[in-house]
């Protein structure tokens, strides 16, 4: 083991000692965390899911190792316990060792609590478990980061601005991991409407780690949101060499890498990235995140008129395994596009039956949010691929202001907008040409900047003379 990572001594000197006496689990978890944090694999140790791994090899009474690895299985969104056996498993074991333990400490009970609440689906509660660990331990970066990520879950862009804001001061230049702070914070900074602040924090973290993906992200994610097309496309350019290696979120940087192409109008541009990045990586990690991007770039360049050749296809084929999986609402509306986008008329019944059958036999913070707008989403998309576009906007109208209940970034959530916009243009009643054109000029106020905005105005005028 690289001795660089941190040992017993050395989680206990940075103020959070962990349950076991041997080094080698200490340093296989700190290099998960690290990796983790950075959203990276380390080839030193194997890449994360190896290191995970070795470290409840190295301590099967570690609670922390088995913390750490049931949370990331539970915040991949890939699996739950209800679909996973092993997972349950896992989660149960975690439990076991906790009990067994007893000189664990208060802060690594809660941890071991907060997970568990993760998987019986009350996310909001985990987040407060965590929150409360970081009021006593605020260096506790796996309780910030977990917190951070299931905010993004949630929708909760204020939450997750002020997580870091009340721990940040705090820290010092001089801690491991303080430059990956930059990077989420500027995320909730930007999410919370803070551009400004966001990019100098973001660029600040970039100043530090040029091979940070996440501080990457924010800027490109606040250079999107203001309209600075050619500075996004630009910066991205020159940045890939320095991110382009950090599988775990690379994905998603090429995606908004495209989104500024396809504002610039640029589709063959755009299907460029989504087939030699986008898509590639979704084809080969299988993973939620990744291949969610790949249907929101189709059904985004779907709307703009692309020819998309079979891709919708390739789509459906990477996310079949996952059409009663119902992890997270947000998950399930991109997956839904899939089998739209591939013309599967079974795949979507399917889908729908067993996603009405999931919020009646289940309960916690996802069925929720699914029953009160997820489904809403869902019914829309199927109405539109129908041709039933009055229907659409009907549907969706009525709870555009309750999707940020499905999570994601601004960005990712710009889909709805476009989608209503859509749905408007296309409707044979006239009211919701009037909606369209509203809706329109309030994207204009919002983002003046865009050029997508500005060809859809055009259209709208082309298809429905003032």
């Amino acid at each position: 083991m690289h001795s660089n990572w941190r040992d017993c001594k050395a989680w206990i000197d940075y103020g959070t000692p962990l349950n076991t006496t041997s080094n080698e689990a200490c340093k296989l978890f700190d290099a998960s965390v690290t990796q983790y944090v950075g959203w990276y694999d380390d080839d030193g140790v194997g890449g994360l899911a190896k290191s995970l791994e070795d470290t409840i090899a190295a301590d099967s009474t570690f609670v922390m190792g088995h913390v750490i690895r049931n949370g990331l299985d539970l915040l991949g969104t890939g699996t739950t316990v209800r679909l996973n056996p092993t997972l349950a498993t896992n989660i149960d074991t975690m439990m076991d060792v906790c009990h067994k333990e007893k000189n664990l400490s208060d802060r690594e009970r809660k941890h071991v609590n907060a997970v568990k609440l993760w998987s019986d689906g009350e996310l909001v509660k985990a987040c407060h478990v965590w929150e409360d660990i970081l009021m006593n331990d605020p260096y506790d970066i796996l309780a910030l980061k977990f917190a951070h990520d299931t905010y993004f879950f949630l929708g909760y862009s204020i939450q997750m601005k002020d997580s870091l804001g009340r721990v940040f001061p705090q820290w010092s230049r001089e801690r491991p991991l303080y430059g990956y702070l930059h990077g989420m914070y500027a995320f909730g900074l930007e999410e919370s409407n803070l551009y400004p602040q966001a990019e100098i924090i973001a660029r600040k973290g970039l100043e530090m780690n040029p091979r940070d993906a996440w501080s990457t992200h924010s800027v490109a994610h606040v250079l999107e949101m203001m309209g600075r097309q050619d500075e996004g496309i630009a910066f991205m350019s020159a940045t890939e060499r320095d991110w382009s290696t950090c599988g775990m979120l690379s994905c998603h940087n090429y995606w908004h890498w495209a989104l500024h192409l396809i504002e610039k109008g640029d589709l063959e541009g755009a299907k460029g990235i989504f087939d030699g990045h986008v898509f590639q990586r979704a084809s080969t990690s299988g993973t939620p995140l990744d291949f969610v991007d790949a249907c929101s770039l189709l059904m985004r360049m779907e709307m703009e008129g692309a020819k998309l050749e079979g891709r919708w296809q390739d789509c459906y084929d990477v996310i079949r395994p996952h059409l009663e999986d119902h992890v997270l609402a947000f998950n399930d509306n991109h997956i839904l596009l899939a089998c739209l986008g591939a013309q599967n008329a079974a795949a979507v019944t399917q889908m729908m039956t067993s996603l009405q059958d999931w919020i009646a036999d289940n309960k916690g913070d996802q069925v929720n949010v699914t029953r009160e707008v997820g489904l809403a989403i869902c019914e829309a998309f199927v109405a539109y691929h129908e041709g039933q576009f009055d229907r659409a906007v009907d549907i969706l109208f009525p709870v555009r202001y309750k999707v940020w209940k499905i999570g994601g970034s601004h960005a990712q959530r710009d889909l709805y907008n476009q989608f209503l916009i859509h749905a408007a243009l296309k409707s044979s009643n006239k009211q919701h040409h009037a909606l369209a054109r509203f809706l329109l000029l309030e994207r204009k106020s919002n983002k003046p900047n865009s050029p997508l905005t500005d060809r859809l105005m055009e259209r709208t005028l082309t298809l429905h003379a003032l």
